[in-house]
């Protein structure tokens, strides 16, 4: 079957968007149809507005808005979120969502069935509601105990990576268990910096060790490692160019040829300060496919742009018809977004 540059590229993207529910109007329903986006993520917080409403209400809310946008989407969607417990938690308890607890407890705890019941309980919430990709386990080394994006988060479940190692083996299957897919992150490591991406550059180069390589290393050897998110993290000694997602010698140099990788990468939000400050758009999703990215995410939640798939759509089939992006490497994209696809639970 010969499938359209436009589908191709429509894979490729992830978008976030503002609404409890969506009708035929909705900016997100031309983005499904007209654009062929194949993967959405969900947000309980209105960063850029300062409200606590996005698109979670309450179980049987979100059960309805994923069941209404696969309905409109032309192939089945990646529906995805940050569920990661603790701090970092879009379904809270006050909505009828189980309780959570965050991976550092979980680490200090040191206990694996307990690891393991609660990621079963993630898991069974997440596919009860239809939201198929969790943006977790963050399999980040707590190097920094005041780093104020992992640490003081508790996103990070030890500074051991066999330790963390042996939690996200547990998270990965308990979710798979119910059918839903995970995502390892902030590749190559976010837990050394000092600072948070989401507000500006932030440079590991003198705190990064290649320790923070190892949980990758780990779970792609045990064949579970269904997708990876980049982190927006410059490291002067793995490039001196680049911010990870932007890099090829990162992502295709070390994650890709070095870890023997071959699944979706996604990048983390491309709005956040450590990119959209430092990079235009077209230059930013330019470097972000040529150093082996599979899914450029835009969260519209820090930022809001309703027409952010149209912009970058226009972008990417440019720098295809200009030579700089080959269709030969969108190709590989899609094809990997694909094979993740089939193995979701429909």
């Amino acid at each position: 079957m010969n499938i359209s540059l436009d589908v191709k590229i429509g894979q490729m993207i992830m978008v976030g968007f503002r609404g409890l529910f969506v009708t035929d109007d909705h900016p997100i329903v031309r983005d499904l149809q007209e654009f062929h986006v194949g993967s959405i993520v969900f947000f309980a917080y209105d960063v850029a507005n300062k409200v606590p409403v996005f698109n979670i209400e309450s179980p049987e809310q979100v059960r309805r808005l994923t069941r209404s946008l696969q309905g409109f989407a032309a192939s089945p969607l990646l529906i995805s979120i940050d569920q990661e417990g603790g701090k970092v938690n879009r379904l809270v308890q006050e909505q009828g969502f189980p309780p959570s607890v965050s991976a550092a407890y979980l680490g200090s705890l040191n206990d694996l069935n307990a690891t393991r019941r609660y990621a079963e309980l993630t898991g069974k919430t997440l596919s009860e509601i239809g939201i198929n990709l969790n943006l977790a386990p963050d399999v980040d080394l707590n190097i920094n105990p005041k780093n104020p994006i992992i640490a003081q988060r508790e996103r990070s479940y030890s500074s051991d990576p066999t330790i963390v190692t042996a939690h996200a083996k547990e998270v990965i299957n308990g979710h798979h268990k119910y059918g839903v897919l995970c995502t390892l992150k902030h590749f190559p490591g976010h837990g050394s910096s000092s600072h948070d991406s989401h507000l500006g550059f932030v440079d590991v180069t003198a705190s990064w060790n290649e320790q923070e390589l190892q949980p990758y290393t780990n779970m792609i050897n045990a064949g579970l490692c269904d997708a990876v998110m980049t982190a927006h993290i410059y490291n002067a000694n793995l490039d001196s160019d680049f911010p990870a997602t932007l890099s090829k010698q990162i992502i295709t140099g070390i994650l890709r040829q070095r870890l023997h990788y071959d699944g979706v990468i996604i990048s983390d939000d491309m709005q956040m300060k450590a990119i959209s400050e430092y990079y235009g758009l077209e230059t930013a999703v330019n470097h972000a496919i040529d150093a082996g990215v599979d899914i450029i995410s835009f969260a519209n939640n820090s930022v809001n742009d309703p027409d952010i798939v149209p912009r970058v759509t226009r972008i990417i089939k440019h720098l295809v018809h200009s030579g700089e992006v080959s269709e030969a490497r969108i190709d590989e994209s899609y094809g990997r977004i694909r094979t993740l696809k089939a193995r979701m639970i429909h």
